[in-house]
């Protein structure tokens, strides 16, 4: 019974993934998760594996999954990882972390809060954070653990923005594509953008361009749904991804961010718009995991082609004044995961709490039916009391006496102290100390 209880309160936290800082985006492509596959990839993860709750956030510079366990078994997550996206199990471990209980809270609280971006501070992080734990729960992987330490997350996460200055400055992967595409065009006004893709990246990079003058942008995208309430906002003009190769040849600049596993625009579609354009230069961004633009592109003469592991340089430059808010922001996250596992650890307490609880109020019943029983008899009203309050102490006091000489005589000596600290027999001690010398 008392290995059963033990099981019942145990947890365990695993954060576990790759991100920018470990893996290249090679690696990153191949452990990326689409978006479609998330809720069978999550029912999967529980059914295969130790997991009882578990998410997953797969973004441009990380794919990570967040499990509640029994007994941590990272090995088997990793394992599944490796067999899910078809890689070998050296590969992966090559270039994944693993974080465990409180380390996994507040890696959890990092990421949410931009601490562990590619662009410090970026607040995009905290959004996707916000869909994958929408994800979960609709895959019915998340559960009480895990849901009370995603509300954790977001909590510290809003704190870390509303009293740190680590958000202040517009600095992003979207911002940072722009920063260089107004290095290479003096005047935006005068040139062109074609936007692939219709997401959150896609419409940051669109509100910057367009704060920036840009008259002329086009956004392509698989569905003209999402990319007409985006080209709403900004008076661009929306073609389906089939239009590409006409809208390139008279694009200055295209910046790709969308979902598809394979590459939208291949080398041979934009050698034949370079063509055209008589070699006019193509600034590229692909910001994509997977990959939208075929890294051959980049061997054009007339195409200048960033990856976002490129756009690091840019982002650097564009830190400066978030380096010293961060210092605040992880005393903050500090602060925030050390609270949260200890009321977590209170909580576990709570239903032993209540059980034993429930037990005295059974036994106090149970005394005090016998004590108005005796006394409806006729006992004297002194006698009854002294028996009812003798009966509950002996009762009450039973099963703990009864199971310390067990553990003290299998040599549980620890459980003597425990038994001291839980009962606070040593503050007891005292008090009747201090008690007789001030007799």
């Amino acid at each position: 019974m008392a290995y059963i209880h033990h099981q019942r309160y145990c947890m365990a936290f695993l954060a576990l993934g790759i991100n920018h800082k470990t893996a290249s985006l090679d690696v990153r492509e191949r452990v990326a998760f689409m978006p479609e596959q998330l809720v069978g990839a999550l029912q999967q993860l529980c059914r295969l594996t130790d997991s009882r709750e578990a998410a997953i956030l797969s973004t441009c510079n990380r794919s990570e999954l967040y499990i509640e366990q029994k007994q941590l078994s990272a090995d088997v997550i990793l394992r599944w990882l490796a067999d899910y996206h078809h890689l070998s199990l050296e590969a992966l471990h090559a270039s994944a972390y693993v974080h465990e209980n409180d380390a996994a809270v507040r890696h959890m609280m990092r990421v949410a809060s931009g601490l562990d971006s590619l662009v410090l501070g970026e607040p995009q992080i905290l959004g996707q954070m916000k869909s994958a734990y929408a994800v979960a729960c609709k895959a019915g992987t998340i559960g009480p653990l895990l849901g009370r330490l995603f509300q954790a997350t977001f909590n510290s996460a809003k704190q870390v923005r509303t009293d740190t200055a680590i958000g202040k400055n517009p600095v992003s992967v979207a911002f940072a594509a722009v920063s260089l595409a107004k290095q290479i065009f003096s005047n935006l006004q005068c040139s062109q953008a074609l936007l692939i893709g219709a997401g959150e990246t896609i419409t940051l990079v669109a509100r910057y361009l367009h704060n920036l003058g840009m008259k002329r942008i086009v956004v392509a995208n698989r569905t003209m749904e999402h990319a007409n309430i985006l080209a709403e906002q900004f008076g661009a003009h929306v073609v389906l991804l089939s239009d590409i190769p006409a809208e390139l040849v008279h694009s200055d600049i295209v910046i790709a961010s969308t979902a598809s596993q394979l590459p939208i625009l291949g080398k041979g579609a934009v050698e034949s718009a370079l063509q055209l354009r008589k070699h006019k230069p193509i600034f590229m961004v692909d910001i994509a995991v997977p990959r939208d633009i075929k890294p051959e592109v980049g061997e054009l003469d007339d195409v200048y082609l960033y990856s976002i592991d490129d756009l690091y340089a840019v982002v650097a430059e564009n830190l400066k004044d978030r380096y010293g808010a961060a210092q605040a922001a992880e005393e903050m996250v500090s602060t925030g995961a050390a609270d949260f596992m200890v009321r977590l650890r209170e909580l576990a307490a709570i239903d032993v709490l209540k059980e034993y609880r429930q037990h005295g109020e059974r036994l106090r019943d149970k005394e005090l039916t016998k004590a108005r029983r005796l006394l409806a008899n006729g006992g004297s009203a002194e006698e009854v009391l002294m028996q009812l309050a003798r009966s509950l102490t002996n009762k009450l006091l039973h099963a703990p006496s009864v199971q310390l000489k067990k553990l003290t005589a299998k040599g549980r000596l620890d459980a003597l102290a425990m038994a001291q600290e839980l009962f606070a027999l040593g503050d007891s001690v005292s008090d009747s100390s201090s008690d007789k010398k001030s007799q």
